[in-house]
């Protein structure tokens, strides 16, 4: 196999605000483990957070309770195939960029793939530093544009700032609280589970429960009472961020 390690700035996977770093989490789903192994320590070497499995169910379920930055997929998987992980995830409205990995190098392998929701394709054997630079790319696709803000009706998040305002009014929130609307506000009118809510929390994650979760939901809701946005609770599936002139 030809999978050469690339030694590259460990800061390189992270994304920078003014005064936060946010490090880019990703999921790799391959059943050979000499080859995740390397792929993993490539990617860990250029500073980006890894999950590991190696069959379609597993990735499947890991992709219903934790939000990744890019997963990285490969075709032939024990259990539930590549194809099938990234169609559930699709059909779930899940936008999280998704880069193929496979032996199939057949332009037919390659339509399908991407006419399914696929982002980018990769044959095997690749070189390290074009997989690192197909992820950053990935990576930044997802980034704000120019303005650095997303909306929710009159609900605005500097990303840069990582400041939360309502009408032009700052509205005052906990750390904890902050992290919740984060990852709401970025997947507005979307669903957003709790163990997704648990996970933004940090290595403190694993310790939350989803009573904390609820507590830090009733708090923003308080907040936002003058705010256009409003969180629907769904029951058994989570939470969704929108806003009261919603068209959709």
């Amino acid at each position: 196999m030809c999978f050469s390690l690339w030694g590259a700035c460990r800061a390189s996977g992270q994304k920078f605000t003014n005064n936060a770093v946010t490090v880019m989490k990703l999921l790799l789903v391959e059943d050979n483990e000499q080859l995740a192994h390397w792929l993993a320590k490539i990617l860990e070497d250029d500073g980006f957070v890894l999950d590991r499995v190696s069959d379609g169910d597993a990735a499947d379920r890991f992709l219903r309770t934790t939000r990744y930055d890019v997963v990285l997929l490969d075709l032939n998987l024990p259990n539930l195939s590549g194809k099938g992980v990234l169609r559930r995830l699709r059909e779930r409205g899940d936008d999280t960029p998704v880069l193929i990995l496979t032996a199939s190098g057949s332009v037919d392998e390659k339509v399908i793939c991407l006419s399914a929701g696929a982002d980018d394709y990769v044959v095997k054997p690749f070189d390290a530093r074009e997989l690192v630079a197909r992820v950053k790319v990935l990576v930044r696709r997802q980034l704000p544009s120019r303005s650095n803000s997303v909306r929710c009706g009159d609900l605005s998040y500097d990303i840069d700032r990582r400041q939360f305002s309502v009408s032009g009014e700052t509205l005052n929130l906990t750390p904890r609280e902050h992290a919740v609307l984060e990852t709401l506000i970025l997947k507005a009118r979307k669903t957003v589970s709790k163990p997704m809510l648990a996970d933004s929390l940090g290595s403190s994650s694993t310790h939350t429960s989803e009573d904390a979760i609820e507590i830090y939901v009733s708090r923003l809701r308080k907040k936002l009472e003058k705010s256009t946005a409003t969180i629907i609770t769904l029951r058994g599936l989570g939470y969704l961020l929108q806003a009261g002139d919603d068209d959709e």
